[in-house]
């Protein structure tokens, strides 16, 4: 039976042999975080290559909305992007068009890993890199008002609430605040209405149940520095 859940981790130490590891696993996809953790172009093309040897896909939290960030993203390979601060529609169809070749702004080269390294066709690459996915996260009050609106963007596969952002933006210092579960809520149903991926970060299983129960479909659970630290914090307490 397929599972209804996609299930993967933020990745943010900069080896390639996480990747292997984790793909040993039945994960289902890996989001490399350059958005807080230290990894350069060369190290993203390293671990995006780990993940080929692996069943995980490879999405990539970018560092900022630009051009040139999302072509190296997805010229190496990415299956897609998670795009923080996305506010408005207007700014979803900006970064929709930034990963996109028709009807959109990407630059086009048939020499990086996504075209085959130039064994595919110019026609064959532009279908695969068409199909780069897009999610958005949704991480202020602004954006929760935009949600439907962007959910709707031709291009975007999904919605992502990122809750920690979302609570600073409402003057709160809780993800679990009632205030930011509500925005929650209304973030995921704007993602169901629309057919798009209702994702989210949470800590870990008890979390990702709950939400699961509210529409949520598309999770990143914990990292893996803390699925680390948690393991050896376990070791040590179970010797005392």
């Amino acid at each position: 039976m397929t599972r209804h859940l996609k299930l993967g981790t933020f990745v943010k130490t900069a080896s390639p042999h996480v990747i292997e590891v984790l793909g040993t696993t039945e994960l289902d996809f890996v989001c490399l975080d350059a958005e807080h953790a230290p990894f350069d172009r060369a190290t993203l093309d390293l671990m995006v290559l780990a993940t080929r040897a692996t069943h995980l896909k490879a999405f990539i939290r970018i560092a900022e909305v630009n051009p040139a960030v999302v072509l190296s993203a997805l010229d190496i390979g990415a299956t897609g992007i998670l795009v923080p601060h996305v506010d408005s529609a207007e700014d979803a169809r900006k970064v929709v068009a930034m990963a996109r070749y028709r009807d959109g702004a990407r630059g086009y080269s048939s020499s990086p890993r996504f075209a085959g390294y130039g064994s595919l066709g110019m026609k064959e690459a532009l279908r695969i890199g068409d199909e780069a996915q897009v999610i958005c996260q949704i991480e202020s009050e602004a954006a929760v008002t935009e949600a439907e609106a962007i959910a709707a963007v031709p291009g975007v596969a999904g919605l992502f609430v990122g809750r920690a952002d979302l609570a600073l933006s409402m003057g709160l210092d809780s993800p679990r605040d009632p205030r930011v579960l509500d925005a929650t809520r209304h973030v995921l149903a704007a993602a169901h209405k629309a057919g798009k991926l209702a994702g989210m970060f949470v800590a870990g299983n008890a979390e990702r149940d709950e939400f699961a129960a509210l529409g949520a479909n598309w999770f990143v659970v914990s990292s893996d520095q803390t699925l680390l630290r948690q393991a050896a914090v376990a070791i040590a307490h179970e010797a005392h």
